[in-house]
């Protein structure tokens, strides 16, 4: 359980107390349910991560939405986009085992996460992991429910496969950005779980550097 779901249930059962000691029973019936959806949907279960060498696994709960090519730094990168509802869990964590090189914070719009424009005007958290060789950056997106992105670690900080980095609270959405090389295992429509649903595999760090080689002499000679 994250700790602000006993918060938000805690004010609520003072709500209903007090509305029932001032009001009657009846006006405590709102505030319950409402305490206990708070304390269901700042649920953090525990997962078993993937051990497999080259694992990127989903940095959250909640369905593809998305899987294509976008511009990075003028570099391409295969893209996941993943929605969460207020059904999914919230807890957000590492695609992979790396040290955190960058943290980008941009404050936005608060547009519905399943549009494509969300993913560069919603309000978001952009944050680049480096390990093994590889560099994945996935951000958290705020939508129409979601006003507050919690991320827990810093700039230098190391973070292992699966390992908790922070939360979005309510619907939201989360885009992680792989190398060119990296062998995607979802599809549109498919449902993920953060931590233990594998998302794609990355080559060795020797292998993606040959290939990221070779794409860019094919770019030069064009």
């Amino acid at each position: 359980m994250v700790r602000d779901g006993y918060y938000y249930a805690l004010g609520l059962c003072v709500v209903a107390a007090v509305a029932g000691w001032l009001a009657g029973p009846v006006y405590a019936i709102v505030p319950l349910p409402l305490a206990a959806f708070f304390l269901w949907f700042f649920r953090d279960p525990e997962r078993v991560i993937p051990a497999e060498a080259g694992a990127v696994v989903s940095p959250a709960d909640g369905k593809i939405t998305d899987v294509g090519t976008v511009a990075l730094d003028g570099q391409p990168r295969k893209r996941i986009s993943i929605f969460l509802s207020v059904f999914d869990v919230h807890v957000n964590r590492s695609p992979i085992a790396g040290v955190i090189t960058k943290v980008e914070y941009r404050h936005g719009h608060f547009r519905n996460a399943q549009s494509a424009a969300s993913a560069v005007e919603n309000e978001q958290n952009i944050v680049t992991v480096e390990g093994d060789g590889h560099t994945v950056v996935f951000k958290q997106i705020a939508g129409v429910l979601a006003r507050r992105i919690v991320f827990t670690k810093k700039l230098g900080d190391r973070v292992e496969r699966g390992e908790r980095v922070g939360l979005i609270k309510f619907g939201s959405r989360t885009d992680i950005l792989l190398d060119p090389a990296a062998d995607i295992h979802v599809s549109v429509g498919d449902r993920v779980r953060g931590g233990s649903s594998v998302l794609a595999h990355l080559p060795p760090a020797e292998t993606a550097g040959f290939a990221s080689a070779s794409a860019s002499r094919e770019r030069e000679t064009r």
